[in-house]
């Protein structure tokens, strides 16, 4: 029987064991593709609502970025490229910075240019109601501030805290090894 491996069972050894070494990093690709796919799909919804608004198309090209990013630093991730944790945390702080941009114009919009509709439905029910619809927008915004800041902060923090150890992997695991997973990245 002729063996077609080309690689010992010494080096088999090794490339498993490296394999699971860098499984904690690995994480990292599949948050980033969940992150790009779920994203994505946001953006695209919002690029087709900027059809007749010119804030779904601004968010909707923001979104297309972020996505776009994730998948690049996905790709980077999986190539053992250390940039590619350098940009996954890096477009977390953007996309957080793009939801909160959008909640705090949402408040502004919503406190200093009232809709029309609502100021119909304001005579119909009276003023509380009006101000209670407002207060309760404003609420929803400031919610959806706070658990932008805790979850984008997290997922940001979740990709730069690998990036060590990616570092110290590739400073100490044999050049072959790394030369072999970056080859066999894409499979």
């Amino acid at each position: 029987m002729v063996d077609h491996n080309p690689i010992g069972p010494e080096e088999q050894k090794a490339l498993q064991e490296a394999g699971e070494q860098i499984k904690h990093v690995m994480k990292a690709a599949k948050v980033a593709a969940f992150n790009g796919w779920s994203i994505g799909l946001f953006a695209g919804v919002s690029l087709l609502f900027g059809l007749f608004s010119l804030t779904s198309l601004i968010i909707g090209v923001g979104l297309a970025v972020v996505a776009r990013n994730e998948f690049k630093g996905r790709t980077a991730v999986r190539a053992l490229d250390v940039e590619g944790l350098e940009l996954l945390w890096r477009n977390q702080i953007g996309f957080l910075v793009l939801i909160v941009g959008y909640c705090l114009w949402s408040i502004y919009s919503v406190t200093a240019r009232p809709d029309p509709q609502m100021a119909e439905l304001t005579d119909l029910l009276g003023s509380d109601t009006g101000q209670l619809v407002q207060e309760l927008t404003q609420l929803v915004y400031v919610a959806v501030i706070i658990g932008t800041l805790i979850f984008q902060g997290l997922n940001a923090r979740f990709y730069k805290v690998r990036i060590p150890a990616l570092k110290m992997y590739l400073d100490d695991t044999p050049a072959w090894i790394v030369d072999v997973q970056r080859a066999t990245a894409l499979d």
